[in-house]
């Protein structure tokens, strides 16, 4: 309950994005092949703000 009003740092919100892109992603990989790579270009894009922000 507490963690209820708890601001989302940065990291926290990156990774859900990631999260979210490699979804799609792979439910594109069934149908769409390349929409599917793009958006895993996404996601890879994504992980390394991830990797900045960790170090």
């Amino acid at each position: 309950m507490f963690g209820l009003f708890k601001k989302k740092t940065e990291k926290e919100k990156l990774q859900e994005k990631y999260q979210k892109l490699m979804k799609e992603a792979f439910d594109l990989s069934k149908s769409n092949r390349s929409a599917s790579d793009s958006k895993y270009a996404e996601a890879d894009a994504v992980q390394k703000q991830i990797d900045a922000l960790s170090n």
